[in-house]
């Protein structure tokens, strides 16, 4: 009796332990504290941009007080209609401007214009620069049209996402793909990123409070976050492999002892 009680207690005890364990491993941040916040604060970048990038698609619209002196340095709008009706089907839109593999735009009147390598609000101020010769108080506004993350790995919902502020971290992209599975690798995020025509990889610790002073929290058009299964995830894969090769293994078996027998007969 009192053997049987001392093996239920024991086994009761491993299972609050490993359920404790298994809870630590699915929460974040477990090193970020009160006490840090201020030094998490004097370091974190809250006005963060997206840079200009070759590859990116741009609508850039030129307003001003006349609008027959900016028309020229706007693209065409353009619609859609029916074949064989003049009834538009489609709301109206500028065109957009594709950043060339040199990182230049063709910029109506101006001519080639060097665009990557800026933010928005740089590239505005360039352009106003460049417009100042033909117009006077021009208003410059920026929109990125394809800028996009791409998650992957131990999450719900896996895919490209599409981002409309262009301002998006880690936890962000992550949010838009569910979140991680009970599999995913909290302390090991892998994101890979192309700077200048070569990539980058750099792994965070979404435990660690460092994540919110890593130059790659807040995520650049076109990253790619991957997160990694974790040994749990890996274990059972590989017992599926075994269970299903051991099964088409005992399912020939049997189909040769049942010709064997049906032989005999």
């Amino acid at each position: 009796m009192f053997r049987t009680s001392r093996f239920l207690f024991l086994l009761l005890f491993g299972l609050l332990a490993s359920a404790c364990t298994t809870q630590k491993k699915l929460a974040y941040f477990r090193s970020v504290t009160a006490e840090s916040a201020e030094s998490i604060n004097n370091q974190f970048q809250t006005a963060h941009e997206a840079r200009i990038v070759a590859g990116d698609m741009l609508v850039i619209t030129v307003t001003g007080l006349d609008p027959t002196a900016v028309a020229p340095f706007n693209m065409p709008v353009i619609s859609y209609s029916s074949p064989g009706s003049d009834q538009i089907y489609a709301t109206p839109s500028l065109q957009s401007y594709l950043v060339d593999v040199d990182g230049n735009i063709d910029f109506p009147v101006i001519g080639t214009f060097k665009i990557a390598g800026y933010t928005k609000s740089e590239a505005v101020a360039a352009l106003k620069k460049e417009l100042e010769p033909f117009l006077k108080d021009a208003i410059v506004t920026i929109k990125f049209l394809n800028y996009k993350v791409t998650v992957i790995g131990e999450v719900t919902r896996p895919g490209q996402y599409t981002i409309n502020n262009e301002r998006v971290t880690v936890l962000d992209a992550l949010g838009l793909a569910g979140d991680m599975t009970p599999y995913g690798k909290r302390n090991n995020v892998l994101i890979t990123r192309e700077n200048n025509g070569k990539l980058e990889f750099a792994r965070l610790n979404l435990n660690s409070e460092d994540v919110f002073t890593s130059p790659y929290y807040y995520l650049q058009q076109n990253d790619i976050v991957y997160v990694e299964p974790n040994q749990v995830r890996a274990v059972a894969s590989q017992n599926i492999s075994l269970y299903l090769s051991a099964i088409t293994t005992l399912g020939s078996l049997a189909t040769v002892i049942v010709s064997v027998i049906n032989l005999n007969k």
